[in-house]
């Protein structure tokens, strides 16, 4: 009964405060230096899709309304280099009926879910065997990326200083982080040069394929990955800074009721702004929130096929 008292009342309130939002002010930013990368021929990026969240735009962006039904996707981007793979995220395991209840419980009030395979029955099927990656990439340590972990058991997680440190500090959205094989974690840092306005960046490869920055503000160590494929595309996966690309697009933040779900609204705000620029400066570019499930279906998918490739 509360929550269906809950449920009426933030309809109500949503359902006006959508109406007046305004998009974040974004002056075009003319400085920004465009990289050449130089992506191998053999390198791919597949979308593994792990689950589904079921909720409304009101609870995704602000401005958004409550009768826009959104599905919110789960899972984790592979990355296949010829130096190595890597995957970004987890996306829920198989018991994520328990990891869910580690979980805000205004999520768990305005959201349903199901599951699908998780990422290492994904990558077997795909002829790929879990062990093999060379690391897991936390974009940051939230629940629903840190799920799938329990099946990647001897798998390196990376993950920043500052969210290891995050991680350890018992932050409450962090419990299941701390659960799940810690003793994985592996920390690393930005130790090369200005990478799109951003100060210091990560080249993974040493090609501009995959470019690791600082993001903070949804967490403290969260990350934007920009990762360019030999077939000419560059995607931005901005984890959840945006949980919709409208995020980025308008730029909008978080509706103020879930908004304390950033750790730094302000580091946030500021965040979404620059992507903004950055993607006026590219317009190419493919935007990748964790959760819209509309980018992610046009994303490639792995397949049996994918397993030599």
């Amino acid at each position: 009964m509360r929550i269906a008292l809950l449920s009426l009342a933030l309809t109500a309130s949503l359902g006006l405060a959508g109406c007046s939002s305004a998009p974040l002010a974004t002056p075009r930013d003319t400085a920004l230096t465009l990289p050449a990368p130089q992506p191998p021929a053999g390198m791919r990026l597949y979308a593994l899709q792990t689950g589904r969240m079921y909720s409304r735009a009101a609870f995704a962006f602000e401005g958004g309304r409550f009768g826009d039904e959104r599905v919110f996707s789960a899972g984790g981007i592979l990355v296949r280099h010829p130096k190595g793979t890597l995957l970004f995220d987890a996306g829920f395991g198989p018991s994520v009926a328990a990891h869910r209840k580690t979980s805000p419980w205004l999520l768990r009030a305005t959201t349903k879910y199901d599951r699908q395979s998780s990422v290492a029955d994904q990558l077997r099927a795909a002829g790929i065997a879990p062990s093999s990656l060379t690391a897991v990439i936390l974009t940051h340590a939230h629940w629903d990326h840190v799920s799938g972990l329990e099946t990647l058991p001897r798998s390196p997680v990376w993950v920043t200083r500052d969210e290891l440190a995050f991680i350890r500090s018992g932050d409450a959205s962090t419990a299941l982080a701390r659960q799940l094989g810690t003793a994985s974690y592996v920390a690393y840092d930005f130790p090369d040069g200005p990478y799109l306005g951003f100060a210091h960046s990560r080249d993974v490869f040493g090609d501009g394929s995959v470019v690791l920055v600082q993001a903070p503000g949804h967490t403290p160590g969260s990350i934007v990955a920009f990762v360019a494929t030999p077939d000419g595309k560059r995607y931005a996966l901005i984890a959840d800074t945006a949980w919709q690309r409208e995020g980025v697009d308008l730029p909008a933040e978080k509706p103020w009721i879930v908004r304390r779900v950033d750790a730094d609204r302000a580091a946030t705000r500021a965040m979404l702004v620059r992507l903004h620029q950055i993607k006026a400066a590219m317009p190419g570019l493919i935007i990748v929130p964790a959760h819209d499930s509309r980018v992610w279906a046009a994303l490639p998918k792995l397949g049996p096929a994918a397993a030599g490739g």
